[in-house]
C-alpha cells in the first residue's frame, strides 16, 4: 500500500494502531467482496488528522473512509442525503455508523479538474440550494444523526473564544456586542435553518453528468443558516476567476431562496453576514480531528476565529 500523510507526516491517527487498521481493513475486505469488487492495483492510503481514506483500485475505484470522532457522524449523514436527496449525493455501498466508516463509488471526476469558470460554479451552487432546500424539513433528523448544531453562532463564538490564548482572546471579546448585531439581523431575515456542509469548494464536488454535480466530504457539516455554506465556495471561486464574479454567483444561489418571498436585496444582505459569521463554522471544523492529533487544530481554529474581526 502507498501511503500518503501530506503535510502531517508525525500526525497520529488509528491507522498507527495495528489493531484498528485490522478491523477497518477487515471490514473494507468483507465489505468488497460483498458488492463484488475485484482489485486491479495497489490501495492508496491517504492519512489526515480528520480521516483516514483508503481507495481501491478497481474498474471503477471504490473509497473507504474512516472520519475522526467529532465527523463520525458524517457516515450516517451520507447514507441518509442518499435516501432523501438521491440526485445531489453519493449513494454509499456500505456504512458503519457507530464507527464512522463508509464505503464510497468514485462518482465521477472532480470539479477541479474541468477547472470549473463562473457558469459551472452557477449550475453547482444552483443545485447546492435544491439539495439544502430539499433537506430543510430534515433539521431534527440530521440533529438525531449527530450533526452539529451551529443555529446558535453566538453560542459559538463564547464557547471557542474561551480555547484561546489570553491575546487573541483579548483581540476577540471586545466584538461580541457587534456579533450579536449581525446574528440578529440575518436571523430576522427569516431563512429557514439546513444543512451547512463548511467546505463546500471544487475538490468537494463532483462532475456526475453533463451540468450535474453531486456533493460529498460532509465531515465539517452543521446544522445552521444555508448561507453559511458561501464562504468557501466564493473564496475559492473568486481565487480561480477573479472577485467580479462573487456577485453573479451569490445571486445564482440566492435565487433559489426567492421562492419564500425573500427579496434579493435582504438575501444579499443575509449572504454578507452570513459570509462574516461563517468562520464560526470554519473554526469549529478544527476541533474535529483524531484526538492524538488534537492539537494540529488549535492554531487553524485561532486564525478562523481571528478573520470575525
Amino acid at each position: 500500500m502507498q501511503i500518503d500523510r501530506g503535510a502531517y507526516p508525525d500526525a497520529r491517527t488509528p491507522w498507527d494502531d495495528p489493531s484498528w487498521r485490522s478491523s477497518a481493513l477487515g471490514w473494507l475486505d468483507d465489505e468488497l467482496l460483498r458488492i463484488g469488487v475485484r482489485e486491479v492495483g495497489p490501495r492508496q492510503v491517504r492519512v489526515r488528522p480528520w480521516s483516514v481514506i483508503v481507495r481501491v483500485a478497481a474498474a471503477e475505484p471504490v473509497w473507504f473512509k474512516a472520519a475522526a470522532p467529532g465527523a463520525a457522524f458524517e457516515a450516517g449523514l451520507g447514507a441518509a442525503l442518499s435516501s432523501w436527496a438521491p440526485q445531489h449525493v453519493l449513494t454509499p455501498y456500505a456504512v458503519d455508523a457507530a464507527r464512522g466508516w463508509s464505503l464510497l463509488p468514485s462518482g465521477g471526476p472532480l470539479l477541479r479538474a474541468l477547472p470549473p469558470g463562473p457558469g459551472e460554479w452557477e449550475q453547482a451552487l444552483t443545485q447546492y440550494a435544491s439539495l439544502q432546500r430539499a433537506v430543510v424539513p430534515r433539521v431534527e433528523e440530521l440533529l438525531r444523526l449527530g450533526v452539529p448544531d451551529a443555529r446558535e453562532p453566538v453560542a459559538l463564538f463564547d464557547s471557542a473564544i474561551s480555547s484561546l490564548t489570553s491575546e487573541a482572546r483579548a483581540r476577540l471579546v471586545d466584538l461580541r456586542p457587534r456579533l450579536v448585531g449581525w446574528w440578529e439581523e440575518l436571523a430576522a431575515v427569516g431563512v429557514p435553518d439546513s444543512l451547512d456542509h463548511a467546505d463546500l469548494h471544487d475538490g468537494q464536488i463532483l462532475v456526475a453528468g453533463e451540468g450535474r454535480y453531486t456533493f460529498f466530504d460532509w465531515g465539517d457539516a452543521n446544522v445552521g443558516h444555508p448561507f453559511f455554506s458561501l464562504l468557501v465556495t466564493l473564496e475559492r471561486a473568486a481565487s480561480l476567476d477573479g472577485a467580479e464574479v462573487v456577485a453573479r454567483l451569490e445571486d445564482a444561489y440566492l435565487d433559489a431562496w426567492t421562492e419564500d418571498g425573500h427579496t434579493l436585496h435582504d438575501l444579499r444582505r443575509a449572504a454578507s453576514l452570513a459570509r462574516r459569521l461563517s468562520h464560526l463554522t470554519r473554526a469549529g471544523s478544527w476541533s474535529r480531528l483524531f484526538p492524538t492529533a488534537a492539537h494540529l487544530g488549535d492554531p487553524e481554529r485561532a486564525a478562523a476565529l481571528l478573520r470575525l474581526l
